[in-house]
């Protein structure tokens, strides 16, 4: 954190060089910065602001309190495309440590269809309990409904493109046009370090921002619940 404030003091001088737009977005996320404030800082880096009907990248201070303090159950906030923007560290000892990845690879739904073995894998094996089929389903009905509320985001559109070219499958779910927004699951994940645990996984919309939080729980006292607990204990996670 005294990095990225020491990084901000430096840009607002001049001294920073020319940040990418990934690069401000991850700081204004990293100091918890409202939209006034991260307008500011990409002005202050030489770009514009990300315009109105695009897709908000931003996490608000209140959603990233919210990640911190749920501090032993495993939270990642992803954006109304399924990006994953923020996660707490019990995210990264359920699933693998998302900075491995660049931001564009962090992506969900590119994860599940597209060709990256690399990206798959730090979301970590999974099978819903509704089938594989209805989960990717029901995340291309999100992203269609992000693709009727942010209509002029350019960026979504070529993601779109991208994996209805790359994937049949996508192309086949896209096609009807179904619109819908995925809430929730119950995921069996595949560890080495616990085998298998079922968790319940609801999705949380935060509301003004179209955030997806997602959290991962178990029945207190199940099984479940004390293979969750140990990751926590083997990782080293402060509760």
């Amino acid at each position: 954190m005294l990095r990225s404030v020491d990084y901000l003091v430096r840009l607002e001088q001049g001294r920073a060089g020319h940040p990418s737009a990934q690069v401000v977005a991850s700081l204004a996320r990293s100091l918890q910065l409202d939209h006034t404030e991260r307008d500011h800082l990409y002005r202050c880096a030489g770009l514009l602001p990300p315009a109105d009907g695009s897709i908000d990248m931003h996490v608000a201070p209140g959603v990233a309190r919210l990640v911190t303090r749920l501090g032993n159950t495993p939270v990642g906030v992803f954006s109304a495309h399924w990006n994953l923007l923020s996660w707490n560290p019990m995210w990264v000892a359920l699933h693998e440590d998302p900075t491995v990845l660049t931001p564009p690879q962090r992506n969900l739904v590119r994860a599940l269809f597209g060709r990256d073995d690399t990206a798959r894998a730090t979301f970590r094996p999974f099978r819903s309990s509704s089938g594989l089929g209805h989960f990717a389903a029901a995340l291309v009905a999100d992203i269609r409904s992000a693709a009727v509320t942010y209509p002029s985001d350019p960026t979504l559109a070529e993601f779109v493109d991208e994996l209805r070219t790359e994937n049949r499958y996508f192309d086949s779910l896209w096609t009807p046009g179904i619109v819908a927004v995925h809430k929730s699951d119950r995921k069996t994940i595949q560890h080495p370090s616990v085998e298998e645990l079922t968790l319940d996984c609801d999705v949380l919309i935060a509301p003004g921002s179209d955030l997806r939080v997602v959290i991962y729980t178990a029945a207190a006292g199940s099984a479940d619940s004390e293979k969750l607990e140990f990751l926590r204990v083997a990782t080293g996670v402060a509760v």
